[in-house]
């Protein structure tokens, strides 16, 4: 005969053995990613001059350097470290962090109570059973009743439903860490746009003031001819119009140049004056490098962080489909009892007092009407949205790219056509004012080519700004930025000496407790990760 030991640990070596048999549901398959061979802007941005854009090399990781600005260096180290999204979306990767933690917890027995009870009872005297006993004999219907111990259940994971859990948790925290890189990606390309925003409002500004200079030299010429009797009242009027309008213009530009700084300040994570000292003044548009590294499009699914993220989405959706599939089978238990129990407190800790209870257990969820099966259809169905979305998001990052390449490219033919046209109106504006001086031509002639010129000038500094833009977006773009930050960077240290002041965090929030390898996870061997006592 089996002893009741031998009982207990047959069935506990069972229930360590058994789950390892099957894991049900899908095992996850990297999409198919939408394939493009070449970038179409490469061979017409070499026929039309200027920044050359090579598919060669493969882009720069710190591309914001090749502008040679230490200002914008400067801008872009103070948001890495500043920027409180960026810090949001670090947090979130230790959140995903102590989620896995959870979904490991889960595949080991759970404690359902732990104490210590005393519980004093008097049976009833007025009943026959009772007074037919104390006939015979003399008992004292009042007894205590002391315990002390704990129970325990545990289901056994033998369909992998705990393991696809842990499985799912896994893929979404290595989600968090590229939903990271993409925040990163993202900011510095803002950081460096809003910059070149800045600049751009600065030079419209500082042309507007010349031809505000300009303009009231030409009205003061006006105003003498009209004295001298050579000149009409209507050519001091016109030269009044076109003054204050362009008078008019500075105002609405400063308003544009001080909300581009409002807005650097948010990304910085600082208060504007404090953006003032950083920008060290007024500056000019930074100049694009001669050589633009592209990279070949089949890079773009490993550079990019946001279809990274995509692909770890669909991956721990997929496990979903087998946490769900799971309740379709029979569900095991094993549940039990350990403690001590005595009439008397001094008699509790006595080996006599010792008792358990081993209880396995069986459940089938039948009759649920086809809520399960359903369930896994929903699974299924939200995987297959993100598979989808998988590929929308790499042909959005294709378009985004030819985009990009096709500002850069085009808004560079623009601005060498602006710049002929703003030295051809310089030329044309002091001929007209000298001319008017001498009386060979009227004011009409002044008054047409001054404002041709404001307008050249102002459409020239704004055409190289969408220059810098279309190029940081192409950069951007390309995904370049993340691959600069180190693990320890997630979070700045202050928010992590606050977050293990507040709480135990235990090791989670070092680096280490981070996975190395990004790529979507398999389900794991059972108990393969420890729980975090």
């Amino acid at each position: 005969m089996v002893s009741r030991t031998h009982t207990v640990l047959a069935i506990v070596a069972g229930a360590i053995i058994l789950p390892a048999c099957t894991v049900v549901g899908p095992d996850f398959i990297p999409p198919e990613a939408p394939a493009l061979e070449a970038w179409q802007m490469v061979a017409e941005a070499d026929t039309a001059g200027g920044t050359r854009l090579s598919p060669a090399a493969a882009p720069d990781h710190q591309w914001w350097t090749v502008f040679d600005d230490p200002v914008l260096d400067r801008l872009v180290a103070t948001a890495r470290t500043q920027n409180l999204t960026l810090q949001t979306a670090g947090i979130r990767i230790y959140e995903a962090r102590a989620q896995l933690g959870i979904a490991v917890g889960s595949q080991y027995p759970q404690s359902q109570q732990v104490g210590a009870s005393f519980e004093r009872q008097r049976i009833s005297e007025s009943r026959s059973v009772i007074q037919d006993i104390e006939r015979v004999v003399d008992i004292d219907p009042t007894f205590d009743d002391w315990r002390l111990g704990f129970d325990a259940g545990w289901e056994l994971d033998l369909w992998g439903k705990f393991r696809r859990g842990i499985q799912s948790a896994d893929a979404n925290l290595i989600e968090q860490i590229a939903n990271y890189d993409d925040v990163l990606v993202t900011l510095t390309g803002d950081v460096a746009t809003t910059y070149t925003t800045i600049r751009t409002f600065e030079e419209r500004l500082a042309f507007a003031r010349e031809n505000v200079a300009l303009q009231t030299e030409a009205l003061g010429i006006a105003r003498l001819r009209l004295r001298d009797g050579v000149a009409t009242e209507l050519d001091v009027e016109e030269a009044t119009v076109l003054l204050n309008n362009t008078r008019a213009l500075v105002p609405e530009l400063e308003n544009g140049l001080r909300q581009s700084k409002n807005a650097l300040a948010v990304l910085l994570g600082l208060t504007p004056p404090a953006v003032e000292a950083l920008l060290d003044g007024p500056g000019a548009i930074p100049s694009p490098p001669t050589d633009v590294a592209l990279g070949a499009p089949a890079d773009l699914l490993r550079r990019r962080p946001d279809i990274r993220a995509a692909e770890l989405q669909a991956a721990a959706q997929s496990a979903q489909i087998g946490v769900a599939q799971a309740d379709l089978y029979p569900m095991f238990t094993l549940s039990g009892a350990v403690g001590l129990q005595a009439s008397d407190a001094a008699d509790l800790f006595t080996g006599q007092s010792f008792v358990n209870v081993v209880n396995p257990g069986f459940a089938w969820n039948i009759f649920n009407y086809g809520r399960i099966k359903n369930n896994v259809r929903v699974q299924d169905a939200r995987l297959q949205e993100l598979l989808t979305n998988y590929q929308n998001t790499v042909l959005t990052a294709y378009q985004e790219v030819e985009d990009a390449a096709v500002g850069f490219v085009l808004a560079q033919r623009q601005a060498a056509f602006l710049a002929e046209s703003v030295a051809a109106g310089e030329r044309a504006a002091r001929i007209a004012l000298l001319q008017y001086k001498d009386g060979t031509a009227d004011y009409t002639r002044v008054l047409n080519t001054q404002s041709a010129l404001a307008r050249s000038q102002d459409r020239l500094v704004a055409t190289q700004g969408q220059v810098l833009a279309n190029l940081i977006a192409l950069y951007k773009a390309l995904g370049g930025g993340w691959q600069t930050r180190v693990r320890e960077d997630y979070i700045p240290d202050a928010t992590r000496d606050a977050m293990a002041d507040r709480t135990d965090w235990g090791d989670i929030l070092t680096p280490a407790a981070l996975p190395e390898d990004q790529s979507p996870p398999p389900p794991p061997e059972p108990f393969e990760q420890r729980p975090d006592w």
